[in-house]
């Protein structure tokens, strides 16, 4: 028995990695937006549930055959998903290239592209994730023919290991593989483990233990010849269907309670993937131990009371994330928040689908798959509807009502035990008054700035706070920008060292739209992309004169991810300014410092034009690496430093930039162009301000040679954002 343990947790070591990899090779070939991440992650969990309903119905059909028949299918299905390790990455690159050929897409429209694309994804990823959900009843198969002791509880066996597993994957990928061997290598040491358990599956299978017919009597399957009770239908099905919603919403709604505290690296989100997982295998571990004792098969009430402590445990967040809460690290209030509720619903999921199934491999693949259908549902419904509708407190008060509605049926269906029906009623009422009161007393983080308004939308809670110079920008509690006179340079440079005067304007990502107001006064049309929907309308809390340039027939606002509009759109540009929202470090900010990412932006830009890319002080091997990207995809780069002394200007163009001196550059600039240069300072003289970033230009060579071993920041290779073992090992 405990070679399906080992191969269940190496199996679930490998679906994450292929999960994180999978996500991020999308996120860079199709856009990083909520949508894009929402289709790739139902197709994952839809292939789950297909291959969970389908390898059950596949035990049933052949059930004549000898055991090792679905041993021998368990290790083809483990085979296949190797395949996809090779396979994948280089099948969503060609479907970027098709979708972007000769401009098509543009012409499609967001639906358009965002149908086409999903398709693309579906056809690639969907045999897969089927063949990973398949793996379950498959190996409860060759359990139920192997060992028929073991065969009541063997999804909980199995599934414990497979979340462990899953934990392990998460872990190791983001803390280790991907910063040591970047993405493509990182989805070879998952390959190799798929190929060991599918070949060890395979030698196995000549076993003597699998040589016999298998079982489908439930009666000779189960352990001394006895079924256990099962508990009613009407309440198993909707309860693991509860489960998979809420706990996969309420991921979506974690996310942006905890990332004000924990920061917006991929080691935040790793964390909490792991203690998701590691608290659903705890408690499932918890359910087997609980299995093991003679009182349980007569205890009718666990079932109710795991389903009301689940409720209940559901809005502890609420209070992990309350600013007002001081604890010694903010990783704890992850761990408090999470644990308990994962926990109980890893014990909770595991007794229904063991109880449900009996050990039978196709009740227990239709469990698990409305288990993971209810794992699609929730991010949609979390995500695009209860979030912008009624925010992070009301979504998650709301996601824990199914619990306690299901576990309150326990006050009406007697248990035939006075004592215990009291008891329940209790806890019930105790445990729907503290989650009461977590729900009406707790605060958001938001609390912690009083006037500030507040908008939300299906990608992000965007907070504007403060007043005068002192205007701050939070997206998901994060600190966007400020407002700065480096902001305006990033547009007044590249629009003055241009060979005549420009003709339209690109500027990525919005912030307090200081760049695109700067853009503007030059008289020309200028188009801004920014991935969050709220963040434009709050233009005018920065701005006074926002409101009315927006209006303007020169000003266009596109809502998408900066990446993905430079795929799509047909339109080239005289300059392109580039703010990538701090920190440096922040997941997914590599797509826009990557060669890839210059590559499209260098077919965007007219003959001559120019592309502006602002990077902050960081790491000497991050600026080395962007460096590197930058000498490869442009003829020219030019570096400065910031009007404010710190962070650099880099100005890159496929022709010799003209070197001006400030006092040309001054005199190029249009008159409205020149007062907002000045609107902030420090200088009192446009040449002056010019000269100050002039004065401390220096040569590309010099940043590239910061870190003489950094690699070029790629797609493959994002050094920015995984950095784990070289801060811990100092290297």
């Amino acid at each position: 028995m405990n070679i399906f343990s080992v191969f269940f947790f190496l199996s679930g070591f490998c679906s994450l990695v292929y999960q994180v990899v999978w996500l991020r090779l999308a996120m860079a070939d199709f856009g990083v937006t909520t949508a894009l991440v929402s289709i790739v992650l139902s197709i994952f969990m839809a292939g789950l549930a297909l291959g969970s309903w389908g390898g059950g119905r596949l035990v049933q059909r052949f059930a004549a055959r000898p055991v090792r028949f679905f041993i021998a299918l368990y290790a083809a299905a483990e085979l296949s998903i190797g395949v996809s390790g090779i396979a994948v990455a280089p099948l969503l690159r060609g479907g970027r290239s098709l979708l972007a050929a000769d401009g098509s897409a543009a012409d499609w429209g967001s639906l358009g592209y965002y149908l086409a694309s999903g398709l693309w994804i579906a056809l690639i990823l969907l045999p897969f994730c089927t063949c990973m959900g398949a793996t379950f009843p498959l190996a409860m198969a060759a359990i139920r023919g192997g060992f028929h002791g073991e065969s009541p509880r063997s999804f909980s066996l199995l599934y414990v290991a497979n979340v462990f597993g899953a934990m392990a994957g998460t872990l190791g990928s983001a803390f280790v593989f991907i910063e040591l061997l970047g993405f493509s290598k990182t989805l070879l040491v998952a390959v190799a483990g798929n190929f060991t358990i599918g070949i060890w599956a395979l030698v196995l299978s000549r076993t003597p233990v699998f040589s016999q017919r298998f079982v489908t009597n439930r009666a000779a399957a189960s352990r001394d010849g006895e079924s256990t009770p099962r508990l009613p239908g009407e309440v198993v099905l909707p309860l693991l269907f509860a489960s998979g919603l809420s706990s996969l919403g309420m991921e979506v709604v974690w996310t942006r309670q905890f990332v004000p505290f924990v920061g917006p690296f991929v080691y935040s989100f790793a964390t909490i993937l792991a203690i998701y997982l590691a608290a659903t295998a705890a408690g499932s571990r918890m359910y087997r131990i609980w299995a093991e004792s003679p009182r349980s098969a007569a205890d009718g009430t666990v079932w109710r009371t795991a389903s009301i402590l689940a409720g209940c445990f559901a809005v502890l967040p609420l209070l992990a994330a309350d600013p007002r809460l001081r604890l010694p690290s903010e990783f704890m209030r992850v761990g408090y928040g999470l644990a308990p509720f994962c926990g109980t619903l890893g014990f909770l999921t595991s007794m229904l689908v063991d109880n449900w199934s009996d050990g039978d491999p196709g009740r227990a693949g239709r469990a698990y798959a409305i288990n993971t259908i209810g794992c699609i549902v929730g991010p949609l419904l979390a995500g695009f509807l209860l979030l912008p509708a009624i925010g992070e407190r009301w979504t998650v008060a709301l996601l824990s009502v199914p619990f306690f509605a299901l576990g309150f049926l326990g006050l009406f269906a007697g248990t035939g035990n006075a004592r215990k029906q009291r008891s329940f009623a209790t806890l019930a009422g105790v445990a729907a008054i503290v989650g009461l009161l977590l729900v009406t007393l707790t605060r958001d983080f938001e609390s912690i700035f009083p006037g500030a308004v507040v908008r939300r939308d299906h990608t992000a809670t965007v907070v504007a706070a403060g007043a005068g110079m002192q205007k701050r920008l939070l997206i998901n509690g994060i600190g966007i920008t400020a407002l700065t006179p480096i902001t305006k340079m990033m547009a007044h440079l590249p629009l003055a060292s241009l060979e005549s005067a420009p003709r339209n304007v690109l500027v990525l990502c919005f912030g307090m739209g200081t760049s695109f107001r700067s853009a503007l006064s030059w008289g020309v049309p200028v188009t801004v992309v920014d991935l969050v929907p709220s963040v434009p309308p709050l233009f005018g809390y920065f701005h006074a004169d926002g409101p009315a340039l927006l209006r303007s027939p020169d000003a266009r606002v596109v809502i998408d991810d900066a990446r993905r509009f430079l795929e799509r759109t047909r339109e080239t540009f005289d300059a392109i300014v580039i703010d990538p929202p701090p920190p440096v470090e922040a997941a997914g900010s590599s797509l826009l410092y990557s060669r890839e990412f210059y590559e499209t932006a260098a077919r965007r830009l007219r003959p001559g034009g120019i592309l502006q890319q602002w990077l902050p002080s960081g790491e000497p091997i991050v600026e080395a690496a962007v460096a590197r990207a930058l000498d490869l995809s442009f003829s020219d780069v030019r570096v400065f430093p910031s009007v404010e002394g710190w962070g650099l200007h880099y100005v890159a163009s496929q022709t010799p930039i003209h070197r001006r001196s400030a006092a040309e550059l001054a005199a190029r600039l249009p008159q409205p162009a020149a007062q907002d240069l000045l609107e902030w300072g420090p200088a009192a003289t446009a040449q002056d301000q010019f000269q100050r970033v002039l004065g401390g230009e220096s040569g590309l060579r010099k940043w590239m040679d910061a870190d003489p071993r950094a690699p070029v920041l790629t797609d493959d290779r994002p050094v920015n954002e995984y950095f784990w073992l070289r801060h811990v090992f100092h290297r």
